[in-house]
C-alpha cells in the first residue's frame, strides 16, 4: 500500500508520450484472438489489466508472442477459443470480464470467471439476462447479478432480436456486439433506456469494422450484427490513451494560471477515436486554450483566465466521457465557482463508487461537495486555496490517484495513498508527471 508525498508544483510544462489506451488494447487483442490469421498489436497498454486479458488468452489457448518493441503477435482462432474449459481470474479488469462473459457464452465450453473482491460488487446482470435469453447457460457463483459466474455449454439461438439495457454500463453493449459475430445467424440489439458513453460504443464499432464486421446502427437504438468471421487486418496500432490525456492536459491548463504550461501530449489527437479526447472541450469552455493536430494536443491557460487567475466554473453533461469527467472534477477546484458534473451515474459501478469517493477527497482538499444520485456540485474553498497536506485515498482505483495528483498545482503539498493502484493503466506516471513539474513552489 504506502502512500507518495507530493510537494506542491510551482508549473507545469512540456511534453509526455502516452502510454497506449487500456480500451482500445483490450478490445484489439480480444479481436486479434477471435479472427483468422496472425495480427501484429503496435504500441499496446502495458499494465495490469491488460496483462490480466493476455493471461486470460493464453488459458484459452492463444500462444501469443511479444515482440522486440513491446509489439504483441496474436495467432487467431479463426472463431470461439481453442480451450473449452477453463477457470479465470480477472482482478478488477471491467474490460476483460465482461467481453469474455459474452463471448466464451458462445464458445461451447465450461469456463469459471472470478476477480478481485470489487469486481465481485460490480453488477454483470443484465449482460447476463440478455446472454440468457439468447440461450446461454450462466450461473451465478454468488450473489446473483455480479461475479464469478460458471458459463455451460449452450445451445445459443443468437438470431432475431435482443433487447439490453443501455442506462448502467456501456460495457454490456460493447461486449454482446463483440461476441454476436460468433453466433450461427444475425442478430439485432435493441436498446431500452439512454445508451450511455456512446462513445465507447463508437470505439467498439469501429474496431470490429477493422476486424471485417460491419454493424449496422439506426441511432443509438438499435445494431443488427451479421453472422461473419472476424479477419485479421494483420497490422494494428494502438492509439495513446485518451483518459490518461486528461490529467497532463489539465495539468498545463492549471498551470497556466500562474505562469506555467503548455503541456503537449502525443500518441493521440485529432484523428482518435477515443471519446474521451472531447475533455478538451471541457477545458476550452473553463478558459484553456487548445492546439491540436493528428496526433497531438497541447492546453495551457487561455489570456481571460490567466488574466483572472481562475478558470471558468462548468456546468456540463459528461455522460460521454465518465473516465476524463473525474478530471474536470479537480479541475472544478480552480474554477471561479461552484461547478456542477451532470449525468455521471455511471461512476456507481466503476473500480468503486466514484460519485462517493470523490465528493470525500474533494472535501478534504477544503471543496464544498453536494452528491447527487448522478451529478456532483463542487464549490472551490472559500479562501481560494486548496487544504493543504491532504491524505488522499484512492479506494484502489487507479484514476482517484490520478487526478488528485492535480491538486499539487494548486501550490500545496498532497499526500497520496495507495500509489501503486496506477499500475492497472498507467505503471509510470508520477514519474511522468515529474518530468514535467517545475519543481516546488
Amino acid at each position: 500500500m504506502g502512500f507518495l508525498d507530493l510537494p506542491p508544483i510551482a508549473r507545469a510544462a512540456g511534453t509526455v508520450k502516452l502510454p497506449g489506451s487500456k480500451s482500445i488494447t483490450n478490445r484489439v487483442l480480444l479481436l486479434a484472438a477471435l479472427a483468422s490469421g496472425t495480427t501484429l498489436v503496435r504500441d499496446p497498454l502495458e499494465a495490469d489489466d491488460t496483462s490480466v486479458m493476455l493471461n486470460a488468452l493464453r488459458s484459452l489457448g492463444i500462444g501469443w508472442t511479444t515482440e522486440v518493441g513491446g509489439a504483441i503477435r496474436v495467432p487467431g482462432a479463426g472463431g470461439p477459443f481453442y480451450a473449452r474449459e477453463a477457470n479465470l481470474y480477472l482482478g478488477n479488469a471491467g474490460t476483460v470480464i465482461r467481453p469474455l462473459t459474452a463471448s466464451l457464452a458462445l464458445c461451447h465450453g465450461e469456463y469459471r470467471l472470478s476477480g478481485a473482491p470489487r469486481m465481485h460488487h460490480r453488477p454483470i446482470g443484465d449482460l447476463v439476462d440478455a446472454l440468457r435469453r439468447l440461450g446461454a447457460s450462466i450461473d451465478y457463483l454468488g450473489e446473483p447479478g455480479y461475479p464469478p459466474l460458471a458459463i455451460h455449454a449452450a445451445n445459443i439461438l443468437a438470431g432475431g432480436a435482443i433487447a439490453m439495457r443501455g442506462d448502467v454500463s456501456s460495457q454490456f453493449v460493447t461486449s454482446l456486439l463483440l461476441a454476436l459475430p460468433l453466433g450461427a445467424w444475425g442478430t439485432t440489439v435493441r436498446i431500452e433506456g439512454e445508451l450511455i458513453s456512446r462513445p465507447y460504443v463508437e470505439m467498439t464499432l469501429n474496431l470490429m469494422r477493422r476486424f471485417g464486421v460491419e454493424v449496422a446502427r439506426k441511432e443509438w437504438r438499435e445494431f443488427s450484427v451479421p453472422t461473419r468471421s472476424y479477419s485479421s487486418p494483420g497490422e494494428i496500432y494502438v492509439e495513446g490513451d485518451a483518459s490518461s490525456a486528461s490529467y497532463f492536459l489539465a495539468a498545463g491548463t492549471i498551470s497556466g494560471l500562474t505562469g506555467g504550461g503548455p503541456v503537449r501530449v502525443t500518441g493521440v489527437g485529432r484523428a482518435s477515436i477515443q471519446g474521451d479526447v472531447r475533455f478538451v472541450e471541457v477545458l476550452e469552455r473553463m478558459g484553456a486554450h487548445i492546439a491540436m493536430g493528428e496526433d497531438w494536443i497541447e492546453a495551457g491557460a487561455g489570456p481571460d483566465a490567466a488574466a483572472a487567475g481562475r478558470l471558468r466554473a462548468l456546468d456540463a453533461d459528461l455522460n460521454d466521457i465518465p473516465d476524463a469527467a473525474m478530471t474536470a472534477a479537480v479541475v472544478a477546484l480552480f474554477a471561479d465557482g461552484t461547478s456542477t458534473l451532470r449525468n455521471i451515474a455511471s461512476w456507481r459501478v466503476k473500480e468503486t463508487d466514484r460519485i462517493a469517493a470523490m465528493a470525500c477527497e474533494l472535501r478534504k482538499l477544503g471543496a464544498s461537495v453536494e452528491e447527487g444520485p448522478d451529478y456532483l456540485r463542487i464549490t472551490p474553498p472559500a479562501s481560494g486555496g486548496l487544504t493543504p497536506h491532504a491524505a488522499i485515498d484512492t479506494y484502489d482505483d487507479h484514476r482517484m490517484a490520478m487526478c488528485f495528483s492535480l491538486a499539487a498545482l494548486g501550490g500545496v503539498p498532497v499526500r497520496i495513498n495507495d500509489p501503486g493502484c496506477v499500475a492497472k493503466t498507467f505503471p509510470d506516471y508520477f514519474d511522468v508527471l515529474a518530468s514535467i513539474s517545475g519543481g516546488g513552489s
